[in-house]
């Protein structure tokens, strides 16, 4: 029941017990009192956490259950869930071909965490992650674990290419260079080109910016040149996201290093770098904890056979393209909605202000707006972009049609009403949509 769950939760929250006061940061926001309910959890996290961690104030849900697209709060209210743990959840939410592989590995009573040593387990995981690369990488790749920190994969990957190079240098395009040509990436300084050069098919954080297919040839072709790796970072675009396995296949360029992190543990902490056999120096990896999770490695292996098998990357790209014309037709109508982008399932809204470009403060308070606006209509999105101006949807791969619909709706019905309180209800003469 809803109502147990939320006791459970509260009861490890930190309620005030007798003869003390309750600590700052449960005091905090509640009037001296630590507070009940739902609401007094999200004060508590409010209180308590760093100001990096910004979800608990721009998204006061306290999730008690969750399927496929839906979450459900600890007040009985469910929510569309189009962050997909920031694409980590390819098959949503607790799918049962993962929570059958978790219980798998419960049940059978394997350890749960081994580093450095051979399990069925993560033989199972690599047998399936080779099957989905691309042919000109799976038929000479390595595997090599590392821990599921965000930067843990991208150090690894690093220290790799630096390794088989003998120099230090790694280089990542910045937004001009992205325009530029390709070969301003792959500089040859004093006689020495760089140890590697690191790019995202798609760019996320970016909010999110598919990179042409021309430019990423064109940059293959000038490392292939200088014998210079080329490492794609495929952590929030990989298993099915973009519409093709892995997003760098959208231009037919093979790397020599992928970066794989999120999706590929199935909704739990996993991150690898797959390289050609070439520039293995033969060293062992570093020994990172928890590279062994065995559950991680179940939940992964079934999530990766399951996109593989039920064709989710091809669902995904025609979901997608419906996403994209929907929400470009939005910003024929919107002054506030400027353009659209994405690839697949990886989709962003720009937000612009009529006193300022997209990247003013006023643009990124738009889109805070519109994101309140949301999950007051039972849908959550995620905010992306330098300045923070870009709703980002994240949907998982298994959405339907009907379900679909009932985002674009509910997003559509946000973006209207904050146009609403604006006061400019006319179409927008310069809005614009993606190239």
């Amino acid at each position: 029941m809803v109502e147990s769950a939320y006791e459970a939760i509260a009861a490890a929250g930190g309620r005030t017990g007798p003869g003390r006061a309750g600590t700052e940061c449960e005091r905090a926001e509640s009037g001296g009192s630590v507070g009940a309910g739902p609401a007094g959890l999200v004060r508590r996290r409010q209180a308590c956490e760093s100001a990096a961690r910004t979800y608990a104030r721009a998204l006061p849900v306290v999730p008690v259950r969750a399927r496929g697209l839906t979450i459900e709060d600890a007040d009985g209210r469910r929510y569309l869930d189009c962050s997909s743990g920031a694409g980590s959840l390819a098959l949503g939410h607790n799918h049962p071909v993962v929570l059958e592989a978790i219980r798998g590995v419960l049940d059978s009573g394997a350890p749960l965490q081994v580093t450095g040593l051979t399990t069925p387990v993560e033989d199972a995981f690599v047998a399936e992650l080779l099957r989905t690369l691309p042919p000109g990488l799976a038929d000479h790749a390595r595997v090599r674990f590392c821990g599921p920190g965000g930067t843990d994969p991208v150090a690894t990957a690093v220290a790799l290419v630096r390794a088989a190079t003998g120099r230090a240098r790694v280089v990542t395009p910045t937004d001009a260079q992205y325009a530029a040509d390709p070969a301003v990436c792959c500089p040859v300084d004093a006689g020495e080109p760089p140890a590697g050069v690191l790019v995202e098919a798609v760019r996320g954080e970016a909010g999110p910016r598919p990179v042409p297919g021309t430019w990423l040839r064109g940059l293959r072709r000038v490392t292939e040149q200088r014998s210079v790796p080329l490492v794609a970072d495929e952590t929030e675009t990989g298993v099915g996201r973009t519409g093709a396995f892995w997003a760098v296949e959208h231009s037919g360029v093979t790397p020599d290093v992928l970066i794989l992190s999120r999706a590929i543990g199935g909704s739990l902490p996993l991150a690898a770098v797959v390289h050609r056999a070439g520039l293995d120096d033969g060293r062992a990896a570093g020994a990172a904890a928890f590279r062994g999770n065995q559950l991680a490695l179940a939940a992964g292996a079934a999530t990766l056979a399951h996109v593989r098998a039920h064709r989710l990357a091809e669902h995904a790209a025609v979901v997608g393209a419906r996403i994209l014309a929907r929400l470009r037709g939005l910003a024929g109508e919107l002054a506030c909605v400027g353009a659209v982008r994405g690839q697949g399932l990886m989709i962003g809204m720009e937000l612009t202000a009529p006193d300022g470009g997209p990247g003013t403060g006023a643009a990124g308070e738009l889109a805070a707006a519109v994101q309140r606006e949301c999950l007051r209509r039972g849908l959550i999105v995620d905010l992306a972009g330098p300045a923070g101006n870009v709703v980002r949807l994240l949907p998982p791969l298994i959405v339907t049609e009907e379900q679909t619909s009932a985002v674009l709706d509910r997003l559509a019905d946000a973006v209207q009403a904050v146009e609403r309180r604006r006061g400019d209800h006319g179409p927008s003469p310069g809005a614009r949509t993606a190239r």
